[in-house]
């Protein structure tokens, strides 16, 4: 079968490799649509950042070169040994989840939070950048009849938003919220809060096409860093001079976590997201002096995924204009990858990928 394999920072090929085999309690995925991750860009860009090298991953004990791609949807076409829940034929989604299902946190249910965590599609043991993928039960959900799989593959990504909203029990109805970037995570965080009630939904971003979709996501205000630096002030005059409730950081850069934190009030809550690749300066004397708490959100387990699927179901999560490019997978360094890492990405939210030209 065709997959994109990552071998080393900037070099991602598209070869044939073995088709995987089924293992007990797994199932055996016909990938329909893959999307693009930060992640993905990241290990192209600058890898390897959690692609394992030299040392196998403890969970997968593979190395690179491995196969890319975690936000995928497909068909299910073989059945392992054990597996209850699924048909050939079944439509499902995916989580990313690598878990030990061993250690206290996996055991409490908390896969998410896994000691020796790992993700399908960087960390090895197959990716969605690839015809077919093997993925166990546990992690598997059917797609609503209604859904496409075009839709059905933004659940992985809208997951992690909608797991920041839970974590910690720190957002409520009615709260007005800040959202520090409109990438695809910052979008799927604004899909939420909508979703979900916020009374107002203050998006930071600047000037792109990204702040068209952050309006048509449910953003009720914009604000340009350029254009306004005073972050704090602007939300405190959106907000009849109070601080936002809640502020969630999907920068990665140590300016949102300093704008994040300014733009609360007190006792407000910032939600940080990123991925970091190194540890970022926090304003100590901000979360002391004004009580503000500080909670890290961990990609997402089971229950996050069943809710993203019925809110996209039901349109709750409208999720308009989300997907902005389909490629197929041939294709995927020159118009997915570099067309990321250029000036066109700024015309982008999502592209997707499809081992299946017919689908084009």
């Amino acid at each position: 079968m065709r997959a994109a394999m990552w071998y080393a920072k900037g070099d991602v090929r598209v070869v044939d490799v073995p088709e995987p085999r089924v293992k007990p309690g797994c199932v055996k995925i016909r990938v329909k649509w893959c999307g693009i991750c930060g992640s993905d860009i990241g290990e192209y860009a600058a890898g390897p950042i959690s692609i394992p090298v030299g040392v196998p991953h403890p969970i997968t004990g593979d190395t690179a070169p491995v196969i890319l791609g975690h936000e995928l949807s497909g068909e299910v076409v073989e059945i392992g040994e054990g597996v209850s829940k699924f048909k050939v034929g079944d439509r499902v989604v995916t989580e990313a989840t690598v878990a030990c299902l061993q250690c206290p946190a996996c055991l409490s249910g908390e896969f998410n939070l896994c000691e020796t965590l790992g993700i399908h599609g960087i960390s090895g043991g197959g990716g969605g950048f690839a015809e077919y993928t093997v993925f166990p039960e546990k992690f598997t959900h059917k797609i609503p009849d209604n859904l496409d799989y075009e839709r059905a593959a933004l659940v992985e990504p809208i997951a992690v938003g909608f797991h920041s909203l839970r974590v910690g029990g720190r957002f409520k109805t009615g709260m007005t919220a800040v959202v520090m970037g409109a990438g695809p995570i910052g979008l799927g965080v604004i899909e939420c809060l909508k979703a979900s009630g916020a009374r107002k939904i203050i998006a930071v971003v600047r000037k792109s096409v990204r702040q068209e979709y952050a309006m048509r996501s449910g953003a009720d205000h914009l604000i340009d860093p350029e254009e306004i630096p005073d972050i704090a002030s602007a939300v405190k005059g959106l907000n009849g001079g109070l601080g936002a409730d809640i502020a969630f950081e999907t920068y990665g850069a140590a300016v949102g976590l300093e704008l994040g934190l300014q733009s609360l009030k007190f006792d407000g809550t910032l939600v940080v997201i990123s991925l970091w690749g190194e540890n970022p300066p926090i304003n100590a004397i901000e979360i002391v002096l004004r009580e503000k708490h500080v909670i890290g959100s961990a990609i997402y387990h089971g229950n996050d995924f069943l809710s993203v699927l019925k809110m996209l179901e039901d349109g709750r999560i409208p999720a308009k204009g989300y997907i902005t490019k389909r490629i197929y997978l041939d294709d995927i360094v020159k118009e997915g990858f570099e067309t990321l890492l250029s000036e066109e990405r700024k015309q982008h939210v999502k592209i997707i990928v499809t081992p299946d030209r017919s689908l084009l």
